[in-house]
């Protein structure tokens, strides 16, 4: 897989533009946050047919890290197992509280499409500098093949969550 991360990053047709407006090193470290959370999210699909809400944050000495939190209960009335809003919530409330130990952060969770009726894995990525990036990738179970298929990577927009005061 490590060579598709590479691939995904770049693979965002005609939205080079908003590397125009960061830093080189600021580009590297939200690149690969998003093929990570990409692929990390893919090898979870594979292996569990879904994933819950995680984070990936690059350490200032530039290790990247999986930041994780229990699964919420759903509340009562609501036909999920788990409630992704509040582990989403939590993650970035976490990485809010340890946000010096880190200089860019991405939060990875699985969203619907309501526009295509596709799920797809959503990344948003934040640096400390101020940069935003976020991308959805859809993707659909093909019951033939019992595989998922993933389509085409695209830019979405994205609201800071982390470096907020």
């Amino acid at each position: 897989m490590a060579g598709h991360t590479g691939q995904a990053a770049d693979g965002i047709g005609g939205q080079d533009s908003w590397r125009d407006s960061v830093s080189e090193a600021t580009a590297t470290d939200l690149e690969n946050l998003l093929g990570t959370g990409v692929s990390a999210a893919q090898e979870q699909l594979q292996r569990n047919g879904g994933f819950l809400p995680f984070a990936l944050t690059v350490q200032n000495d530039g290790e990247v890290r999986l930041v994780a939190v229990s699964p919420a209960d759903a509340g009562e009335g609501s036909d999920g197992d788990f409630d992704a809003d509040a582990m989403i919530s939590d993650l970035q409330a976490l990485l809010r509280q340890n946000r010096d130990d880190f200089r860019a952060a991405a939060v990875v969770c699985d969203i619907l499409l309501v526009e295509d009726d596709s799920d797809a894995i959503h990344v948003a990525a934040e640096h400390r500098d101020g940069s935003l990036f976020a991308a959805v990738l859809p993707y659909s179970a093909n019951a033939t093949t019992q595989s998922w298929e993933f389509g085409e990577l695209g830019a979405d927009a994205s609201e800071p969550a982390i470096w907020v005061d």
